[in-house]
């Protein structure tokens, strides 16, 4: 295939790395987004070869923007966009703080919109490209001490939807992934207890591997010409939308 970018944000690890590798078999040239999993990155990036790696904060603007001088400088056109970074911070309603507050909506909403502000002004001059924001069942099913970060993720599908419905003319397609409980580092440290909960809740009885979201990228990435402005769920069963 001609050499085009997919740029993964937040794939030094976790669902993030595991989108990056599969990007990686398809045939993209893999932009590795990472802000401190230096380490990680870097091995990520010599593991699928056809790689390179950007560093940034992108909950600041600033950050953002480097990465779009950055892939506006390359030769290669940007092709896909996956907007996985993000963060979570649980807390009850009542003791949730505003810094926890202003975290999660700069990392999850504002680098979201922002960035894909930017580079799809890249995608509209080729008249082509694929955005995939990664959301979370959170977002549209709630739970209890994520009040901040189930609003964060809800907003990026509605987000989701307005973007298909403005970037259609251009041949752009975008649309949502919502992974349900996946092995991360956000549920590896979850009590045994607390994973039966879970599992009770899931009809395949068991928590989602990161490749089984990235597999879902990839189809919308390559092939899926007629999705756009939808959110796929990958749970297990758990929650159908």
């Amino acid at each position: 295939m001609e050499q085009k970018i997919a740029l993964v944000t937040g794939a030094g690890r976790g669902i993030g790395a595991a989108i990056a590798r599969e990007l990686g078999r398809k045939g993209f040239l893999v932009g590795i987004h990472y802000n401190s999993s230096s380490a990680t990155a870097e091995k990520l990036k010599e593991e699928i070869g056809n790689a390179f790696l950007i560093q940034a904060d992108i909950s600041t603007i600033e950050g953002c923007d480097k990465i779009y001088n950055e892939i506006k400088a390359r030769p290669e056109p940007l092709e896909v966009l996956v907007n996985n970074a993000g963060a979570v911070k649980d807390n009850p309603l009542f003791q949730a703080s505003v810094e926890e507050f202003e975290m999660m909506v700069d990392l999850n909403m504002k680098a979201t919109w922002y960035l894909t502000k930017r580079l799809m002004r890249l995608m509209i001059r080729n008249r082509s490209g694929r955005i995939v924001n990664i959301s979370s069942i959170i977002g549209s099913q709630g739970n209890p001490t994520q009040s901040v970060y189930g609003m964060t993720k809800a907003a990026i599908d509605n987000f989701t939807k307005v973007a298909a419905m403005e970037m259609a003319d251009y041949g752009i397609l975008v649309n949502s992934v919502a992974p349900g409980f996946i092995e991360t580092d956000m549920t590896k440290d979850l009590s045994e207890e607390h994973k039966k909960v879970i599992l009770d809740r899931i009809p395949l009885r068991r928590i989602g591997r990161p490749e089984e979201i990235a597999e879902v990228v990839g189809f919308l990435s390559t092939s899926g010409t007629y999705i756009t402005g939808t959110v796929i769920h990958v749970n297990g069963g758990m929650y159908g939308g």
